[in-house]
């Protein structure tokens, strides 16, 4: 994830780090939040203006305005202390003693990758919550960790890749990761210590991977799969519960009758995914992909009275026949021409939701919140309970 510091138009003071999300509109939206503005445009230092996240790079400096034109930072005093920001950071460099040998890095390294890490919280300025520690003779910072597997970890935080030499043992990167606090990091080097290869790579990871992964997880741990890149693997009936899989890649997955109960699923793509019979009791699915999935007789409803959360969820064109949803929290989920015959939505949230040409023949909407939904075309013939004005349209 890339990470940029962004200031108010016109001034290179208080600076925010945000992180880069998956739109414009996003990030807009949560820069105004922290500047408390309505935040229309970014500027790059230069006064270009950006309209695509993709062309920002990691460690940017970027400028927020409303919807005035990007405006110059003019020294109003030569005189004067410079303000601390970025800039000055990022040319701010910084020697560490690690176990007898030197680093040299910058102080924007250091923080900006993992700005919640022990490292970050040592040298970013005004924070109080850590402080350097002692020097030595040569006024490096002394740190008593391992030189050797602190080389991977300062590599991270220059390219947010994961790389390590042939004879380095990621369990050992694992515990440094976790000395120093990397948050981000440490699901990367698991994936590595559980499959040899990257998250990222482009091979998607096999049934037998999975398995293997499962059988070699101590008991109470929580497997993450986190942006792993699982598209067309046979998991069927598989005992899956409780596994991370948020942005994880399942497209075409077959998971017919497997265990799904807990996991997280947030943005992951499901799209086209065969999920017949699964059960899927207190998912989490924020804005999950799953166009086109099948997903006939599945039981979302859990007996323990946690309901699956799904809201965003793309279901366009879905098959749910048949599944129990009772309690399903779909708000704002988009529902258009997917098969949701004979379903039971018993107190489900379907409120916003676009049901457009939904088929919900036979379906069960007893104390359903259907309001503000969209439900022009929709079937709603032989209804189990009928539906109440109250449920679709606002007091």
């Amino acid at each position: 994830m890339k990470r940029v510091v962004i200031f108010k138009n016109g001034t290179d003071v208080d600076g925010k780090v945000v992180s880069i999300t998956h739109s414009m509109e996003e990030l807009l939206s949560t820069t105004g939040k922290k500047f408390n503005i309505t935040a229309k445009r970014i500027f790059t230092q230069e006064g270009g203006e950006v309209d695509n996240v993709e062309l920002i790079r990691d460690n940017d400096i970027l400028y927020v305005s409303e919807r005035e034109p990007f405006k110059k930072i003019v020294d109003l005093s030569a005189k004067s202390q410079p303000s601390p920001n970025v800039r000055s950071l990022s040319e701010e460099w910084i020697t560490l003693n690690v176990g007898g040998k030197r680093f040299v890095t910058s102080r924007s390294t250091l923080i900006m990758k993992e700005p919640n890490s022990m490292l970050a919280k040592m040298f970013a300025k005004n924070d109080g919550t850590f402080v350097p520690s002692e020097k030595d003779e040569s006024g490096a910072y002394l740190i008593d960790r391992s030189p050797f597997y602190f080389k991977p970890i300062l590599n991270y935080l220059r390219t947010g890749e994961v790389i390590l030499d042939y004879d380095c043992n990621p369990r050992g990167i694992l515990e440094e990761a976790k000395y120093y606090g990397l948050e981000r990091m440490i699901p990367e080097v698991e994936h590595i210590i559980n499959f040899g290869v990257r998250s990222n790579d482009a091979i998607p990871l096999s049934r037998k991977d999975v398995i293997n992964a499962l059988m070699t997880t101590v008991t109470g741990s929580q497997l993450r799969f986190q942006g792993v890149n699982l598209e067309g693997a046979d998991l069927s009936k598989l005992d899956l519960r409780n596994i991370n899989f948020k942005s994880a890649i399942l497209r075409g997955c077959r998971m017919v009758g497997t265990n799904l109960s807990n996991c997280i699923m947030e943005r992951a793509d499901l799209s086209h995914a065969i999920l017949d019979g699964a059960l899927l009791l207190s998912v989490k699915m924020l804005c999950a992909n799953l166009e086109g999935a099948s997903l006939k007789g599945c039981t979302f409803e859990d007996p323990a009275g946690t309901n699956a959360y799904m809201e965003g969820v793309n279901l366009k064109g879905a098959n749910l026949e048949g599944s129990n949803m009772a309690g399903v929290h779909l708000r704002v989920a988009t529902l258009k021409n997917a098969n949701m015959k004979h379903c039971d939505l018993r107190a489900a949230v379907l409120a916003g939701a676009d049901l457009e040409n939904c088929d919900l023949t036979g379906s069960n909407l007893q104390e359903t919140n259907l309001r503000g939904a969209n439900l022009k075309g929709a079937s709603l013939e032989l209804m189990q309970a009928p539906v109440h004005m109250c449920q679709t349209v606002a007091n």
